[in-house]
């Protein structure tokens, strides 16, 4: 027997002792982690339960005021609207707006239309009209000349 063999023998077991120590300790506070998103998200979802309760109740409130001076069906109909209108806002709102957002539902892309988009995607701040004319007063200049020949930034082809 080698004099060294009963030592390896020793880091084997520390280090197995050391990961074991390691996965409880990972165990533990994994789970007093989970124990705290847990207690968040059920008070997230009572919430949001609440609320729930909170509106419909006020859509109710909203109904039977209404129908003190229209009739039940039409005070239903318009809460059904005014709340059809709240969601499609909201919907609106929940939206992302990106550089791209904007751009699909535009007839022309060029127009001050997308110009706001992307200014409001950037900071909401809106970009002054692109003057269709240099100033001084000049109109836009006529076609360009073409270049010669002979040029160095030229590109020749089939030569």
């Amino acid at each position: 027997m080698k004099p060294l063999d009963h030592l390896e023998h020793l880091d084997k077991h520390l280090v197995d002792e050391l990961a074991q120590v390691a996965r409880e300790t990972v165990r533990e506070e994994l789970r007093e982690q989970t124990r705290k998103q847990r207690r968040k998200a059920a008070l997230y979802a009572a919430s949001g339960a609440l609320a729930l309760y909170a509106g419909a109740a006020l859509a109710l409130a909203v109904g039977l005021a209404l129908a003190l001076g229209l009739p039940d069906w039409a005070a239903a109909l318009i809460t059904a609207v005014i709340l059809g209108a709240l969601a499609y806002v909201l919907r609106g709102m929940a939206r992302p707006s990106g550089p791209g957002a904007g751009h699909a539902a535009d007839p022309a892309p060029g127009r001050d239309g997308a110009r706001r988009t992307a200014a409001q995607a950037v900071g909401g701040m809106p970009c002054p009209p692109v003057p269709s004319a240099p100033p001084g007063g000049t109109a836009a200049p006529g076609p360009v000349p073409p270049r010669p020949a002979g040029a160095p930034d030229v590109h020749h082809r089939g030569v």
